[in-house]
Parts: C-alpha cells; structure tokens; sequence
C-alpha cells in the first residue's frame, strides 16, 4: 500500500486496490459512427482477492446498477423528478413497484407501466404481491 493512505482515516482498511480499465464504442445517434473511449476505475478491498473474484463482484454491482438504477430513471424518470422533501421514499416506492413488476415476469417495464395505467384497477389487481 502506498504512502498516500499513511496517517489517513483509510490507514489499515484498504488491503488493496483494483484497477479496471474499459474500452467501449459509443454509437452517435446524430452521425451514426462509432466512437471508441476507454475509462478506469478503481475499487477497493478490505482483503486482498483474486482477479476472478474481483471480476465477478464487479459485474454483480453493475448488474445491480443495470437492474435497478436505470430501471428507476429510465422507465420511471427518477432523475427528472421533482420531490425534494424526503425523495428516499419515493425511490423506496419506485423500487417497490419495479420489484412487483420484476416478480410477476414483466420484461418490459415502460410497456408494463403504460398498459398498467389504462388497465385500471382490474389489471393491477391481477399482479401477484407474494
């Protein structure tokens, strides 16, 4: 480890550092070329894991950021929304809701939350909850 954490709040938690670089191509919806860009980022470990293991927890937690973070902006505009005074609950709701939708085999959420809301009442009730 290096001498950036010595005497630091870090000192002592950090066993180790993972760096991963990304190469990905970036479609332009206005020219429709393709543009190449890498980024690197770094996590950190309490103990000290081997390279696959490292990978697979990296994939796990953008699986996560896939499933449920873009689910809730993408399909339900969590990052255009207005509430301010405490927005958790909101985000709680939305989760929620994405995970009623999840349970009953919904692969499409916007298409799911458009026939919900001309369905009614009748076509949320047929949704099983446990």
């Amino acid at each position: 480890m290096g001498s950036a954490l010595a005497g630091s709040d870090w000192q002592g938690l950090v066993a180790s550092v993972i760096r991963v670089r990304r190469d990905r191509l970036e479609r332009s919806a206005k020219t429709g070329l393709w543009k190449a860009s890498s980024e690197t980022a770094y996590y950190v470990a309490s103990f000290e894991p081997t390279a696959p293991f490292a990978a697979h927890a990296i994939r796990r937690h953008w699986g996560i950021e896939n499933r449920l973070h873009y689910t809730r902006d993408g399909t339900m505009a969590e990052d255009a929304s207005r509430v301010r005074k405490n927005p958790g609950i909101m985000a709680r709701i939305r989760s929620f809701a994405a995970n009623i939708l999840r349970a009953n085999k919904v692969t499409n959420m916007t298409d799911a939350r458009y026939r919900n809301a001309l369905g009614g009442l009748d076509h949320l009730a047929k949704y099983k909850f446990m």
